[in-house]
């Protein structure tokens, strides 16, 4: 019998074409050295279709100018370099889906005008740039209007030596992004090691920010991010926060950050936050806070810095407990003798009262803020007689006789022990039983 070839033609017809419409799917690999097909990064990205795996081998190639507008995964073997030489931003992400892996990247020109970058995100999500090393640029990774991106294991340097600020980018300046990832990167030698701008939902990790002429980390209207296990250290200053609602900050450390005009912590115009279980170790002032609100600000260090804590008058209803101040030249300074704050169960090196009941917690209220503080921050030069037989004298008359320090700011159950923060169990502890005696008094 004989098979009516008319019948089944147009199924053969579809199962080849299906066939081949996914032999044209499959992702191919593109390898790019001095003797390959392609010897040129930018040719290779060009040639490339969706989906597609660049490989580049080990060597310097001078290009600029990358734009990579279809998915593609850019890797970097044997460590390769791309030289801008000078001539304008390296890469350029117009697509989504991009990972870009294992590359140096290096020397790029200021340029006022078009905010150049070795590695620029416009308007993409999905994106992960991962492992690379970012050397003499003026933004480093710039990533605008972009979400869901991943920057890990990045190193980015810049050279600020002799440089003013302007003529400085960011090593990671984000600009109206979300969901943004920045974890286990090292960033030094810019304006801001991390800047971040309108971003939402976002996690800075694990990072270490060094050396940068401003701040280690600088971000504004950037509400619902998380902070959590950096290092800022030798910046201009530690870290600025500004015009933010609800976020997290806990186990930083900021320190080395000294200067005329420096902290480890700049809080303006905040609500709403958790700062936890931070370090900070000598700056010159360890957090100013002004304008803020409703902060949380519990178990963290504060040891050898000018001022610990400046709060000015402009904030209230911030609660600080179970932190450790130790071997600060200020405890706390205000501006003003109005306070809305409220201190608990603190450990105050300075604090020379006694435990009758030896539960652990100071019969006798603490004030942190010193005469002398208040006399140092409406007139700075007067810092000069700091250790004087007279600085000892004011203090001792204004606890004799208080009229000048903020009435209202004082620690009413300071405890008699540094807190270790390292074991959970001891501040409940202490809460515990502090709460237990009050009871009983009742």
């Amino acid at each position: 019998m004989m098979l009516n070839s008319n019948k089944y033609t147009p199924a053969i017809v579809c199962f080849l074409m299906l066939i081949l419409g996914s032999r044209q799917t499959i992702a191919e690999t593109l390898d790019v050295c001095k003797t390959c097909t392609y010897s040129s990064v930018k040719r290779a990205v060009q040639a490339a279709k969706p989906g597609d795996r660049i490989v580049v081998n080990g060597g310097v190639y001078q290009e600029a100018g990358i734009e990579i507008t279809k998915p593609l995964t850019l890797i970097g073997k044997n460590n390769p370099t791309i030289d801008g030489n000078y001539k304008g931003q390296i890469i350029t992400v117009m697509a989504d889906n991009v990972t870009i892996q294992g590359f140096t990247l290096k020397n790029i020109k200021t340029s006022y005008s078009k905010d150049d970058a070795a590695i620029r995100v416009i308007e993409r999500s999905n994106i992960k740039i991962l492992n690379n090393t970012i050397l003499n640029t003026y933004y480093g990774i710039y990533l605008q209007n972009s979400d869901d991106i991943e920057i890990k294991g990045n190193v980015v340097k810049g050279e600020n030596t002799g440089k003013t600020e302007s003529a400085l980018g960011n090593a990671i300046h984000l600009y109206y992004s979300d969901d943004v990832e920045i974890s286990n990167n090292e960033v030094q030698g810019h304006r801001d090691g991390i800047y971040l701008e309108t971003v939402k939902n976002s996690l800075v990790h694990r990072n270490t920010s060094h050396k940068n002429q401003r701040y280690g980390l600088h971000f504004m209207f950037s509400d619902g991010n998380t902070y959590t296990h950096n290092v800022f250290r030798n910046n201009g200053a530690g870290v600025a926060v500004m015009y933010t609602d609800n976020i997290r900050m806990e186990h930083n450390t900021f320190e080395n950050n000294w200067g005329a005009a420096s902290y480890g912590l700049l809080l303006k115009d905040i609500r709403s936050s958790i700062i936890h279980n931070n370090v900070f170790r000598r700056n010159t002032t360890g957090i100013h806070m002004e304008s803020s609100s409703r902060l949380d600000i519990k178990s963290n260090s504060f040891e050898r810095n000018g001022w610990a804590i400046k709060l000015m008058t402009t904030c209230m209803d911030d609660t600080f407990r179970l932190n450790n101040f130790t071997g600060n030249s200020f405890d706390v300074s205000t501006n003003g003798t109005s306070q809305l704050n409220h201190f608990e169960h603190n450990y105050w090196e300075k604090y020379n009262g006694y435990d009758l009941d030896k539960n652990g917690v100071g019969d006798v209220p603490y004030r942190p803020v010193s005469l002398y503080s208040m006399l140092v921050e409406r007139v700075p030069p007067s810092v000069m007689f700091m250790r004087s037989f007279m600085v000892d004298l004011l203090d001792s008359m204004e606890k004799v006789l208080p009229s000048i320090i903020p009435e209202n700011l004082v620690d009413a159950q300071p405890l008699m022990k540094k807190i270790d923060h390292d074991n959970d169990k001891e501040p409940k502890q202490i809460l515990r039983q502090t709460a237990s005696a009050q009871r009983r008094e009742r």
